[in-house]
């Protein structure tokens, strides 16, 4: 027998509930009950940070240029221009994640302390610096339980999609872009990579002191680089499936701001080492994407009411 439409939604729909979710909601009844009678706090321990300030950027049809690098004839050469539709909006922090909101979760045990020179004492609206790939995942995780709400470090898409205008073209420009000689290219690499590292004013500014991009987003590239997900990697435009030669290596993410470098996962600060392409980027920091995800505010109600820690 066929099982109606209406039915077959329903079904489709339970299914997609996360099993954790659905042994909380199982045990929503019972647990209400354990609070009237006094077995169970009827609020959590700790207080729930407040949400941070986002954006939501619209979606549309853009163009980027590739992540990595790339090679042609044993040569670099510019990596490919992308044109991507995004199909849904982007919740994005319009700001970097502070320092007075990281130093809440080293005071929780979660996010590891800064180094001595990156301290995360006063100045809490000074970007966090010093901030390593594997810290920005902790503060994410940190953020995402305080708030019942799901925040994940961005992909290089993601950050190249809110940040518009202000997001970096690697490709080369002056007397060696359109070269075809490879000693060209060389020496307009080197020109853009000593311009880059000369002259620049390093200490992270206050929040909101770059201004902000066509979408609302804040102080992107000035001068706090930005994690993402994205992995560092290598293709060989000589193959007739460049994709298939992909060496790519998630231990090196892609970073933005001014320009793109690729750094090691567990670097904080860039001008210590660690910068596997590129010239090193002033500081490290970074910002979130929040998911929206449609069982959050059922999240959120049962850390509030202390079922859920």
């Amino acid at each position: 027998m066929a099982v109606p439409h209406a039915r077959s939604d329903a079904l489709s729909a339970l299914i997609a509930i996360p099993p954790l979710l659905l042994a909380m909601v199982a045990g929503l009844t019972a647990g209400m009950l354990a609070i009237k009678a006094g077995f169970l706090g009827g609020t959590p321990g700790i207080p729930l940070a407040s949400t941070p300030e986002t954006i939501v950027v619209a979606p549309r049809t853009f163009s980027y240029r590739a992540p990595g690098e790339y090679t042609r004839g044993g040569y670099s050469v510019d990596g490919p221009m992308l044109t991507v539709s995004v199909e849904r909006p982007l919740t994005i922090m319009k700001y970097q994640v502070s320092k007075g909101d990281y130093a809440r979760c080293v005071a929780d045990g979660v996010c590891p302390a800064p180094e001595p020179e990156f301290s995360t004492e006063g100045q809490d609206d000074i970007p966090a610096t010093g901030i390593s790939f594997d810290d920005a995942h902790a503060y994410a995780a940190w953020l995402s339980r305080e708030t019942g709400e799901a925040w994940r470090l961005p992909t290089d898409e993601e950050l190249a999609f809110a940040a518009g205008s202000r997001f970096p073209d690697d490709a080369l420009s002056g007397a060696g872009a359109g070269s075809s000689n490879p000693a060209d290219r060389w020496l307009e690499r080197y020109r853009r990579e000593t311009t880059r590292g000369a002259s620049r004013e390093a200490a992270p500014k206050s929040l909101g002191q770059f201004g902000e991009n066509e979408f609302g987003l804040s102080d992107f590239a000035g001068n706090v680089w930005e994690w993402t997900t994205t992995c560092f990697h290598r293709i060989n435009l000589d193959r007739a499936q460049p994709n298939s030669d992909d060496t790519s290596s998630c231990g090196i993410q892609m970073v933005a701001g001014q320009h793109r470098a690729a750094m090691v996962f567990f670097v904080r600060n860039p001008k210590g080492g660690g910068c596997a392409v590129g010239a090193p980027p002033d500081n490290l920091g970074f910002r979130l994407v929040k998911d929206a995800q449609w069982y959050e505010p059922l999240l959120r109600t049962l850390r509030m009411s202390g079922l859920l820690s």
